[in-house]
């Protein structure tokens, strides 16, 4: 199956074949560690050059818990996920044309399925240490359903990068069989109506058409409800991992200025040595001029001292 966006299978096709191998690791790795994982993985790229790849990898968005446990079933079961497709696929055929007996059999197999495969999902989280609480458990439930009903969803999820929970059609059957039409006599040719006949019978087709335009105006609220609180789990998720860099870069900035902070008091630690340093070399100096002066001063007493003694002996005669 293609992945999302497709693989360029151009000069650049090892690299392409990397960044979808890297986004696969990505919607394995449990929620809490995805924005550490995708942004170690999105450096990585970018410091090799690959900018489209770190875009990528980059816009990749972290699962709710109950995406991340349905992608982990699609992953760790294949075989599994292969017969729940096909049996999604026997499902709509069955409901497109009717057919009572295989959809009342199919969608007994479609409850025992899904619950059992709810169960799985919970049980492969817990193996990987995330608990599926029971409202998450319901999510994956729903997704499942999804899939069983919309082949575009079944594709989403067999792909194994779901962010978010799916929600199955409204006008998928509910399980139970449309009823099999029961035998009778021929009908009876109807009498022509009369006008408070007809009458009534445009006011059923109204009121009957006024259901049904409502029942419409339901499904798009409940689709743009649907779509609105996407929206808000992926803003919800946004700004989580905007917080997590804030987190981060508090945390850098905090290391850079304890380095700063010790580098600055090793650096006046040097100037106070470098002082001492200097007043011991200017005192050394004073006492070298003094030491000289008094040399010079004892070597002229001393020249004194001889010539006096020469002229007291005789010798300077």
């Amino acid at each position: 199956m293609q992945r999302k966006g497709g693989r360029r299978r151009d000069a650049d096709g090892q690299e392409a074949e990397a960044v979808e191998q890297v986004l696969d690791e990505l919607y394995a790795t449990p929620p809490s560690a995805f924005v550490s994982r995708r942004e170690e993985r999105a450096a990585a790229a970018r410091t090799a050059g690959r900018k489209e790849d770190a875009r990528r990898v980059h816009a990749a968005r972290r699962p709710t818990l109950a995406a991340w446990a349905a992608n982990l079933l699609t992953r760790s079961q294949p075989e599994e996920t292969r017969r729940f497709l096909e049996l999604g696929q026997a499902l709509r055929e069955a409901h497109r044309t009717l057919d009572a007996a295989g959809l009342k059999e199919l969608s007994a197999q479609r409850r025992r399925i899904v619950s059992a495969l709810s169960r799985q999902a919970a049980q492969l989280a817990g193996e990987a240490g995330q608990r599926l609480s029971p409202a998450a458990q319901r999510e994956v439930e729903s997704t499942l359903r999804a899939v069983l009903a919309d082949p575009e969803a079944a594709d989403r999820w067999a792909e194994g990068r779901l962010e978010v929970a799916l929600t199955p059609p409204s006008a998928f059957p509910s399980g139970t069989a449309p009823a099999e039409p029961a035998r009778s006599e021929p009908a009876p040719r109807p009498r022509p109506q009369s006008r408070g006949t007809a009458a009534g019978t445009r006011a059923k087709d109204e009121l009957a058409e006024r259901r049904r335009t409502r029942q419409a105006e339901l499904e798009r609220a409940e689709q743009e409800a649907e779509r609105a609180a996407r929206h808000l789990r992926d803003a919800r998720a946004e700004q989580a991992d905007a917080q997590e860099s804030l987190r981060r870069s508090d945390d850098e900035l905090g290391r850079v200025r304890e380095a700063v902070a010790t580098a600055e008091e090793r650096l006046r630690a040097a100037h106070e040595e470098l002082d001492r340093a200097e007043r011991a070399r200017r005192e050394a100096e004073e006492r070298g001029r003094t030491a000289a002066d008094a040399l010079a001063g004892a070597e002229r007493d001393a020249r004194a001292s001889a010539r006096r003694v020469n002229r007291l002996t005789g010798r300077g005669r």
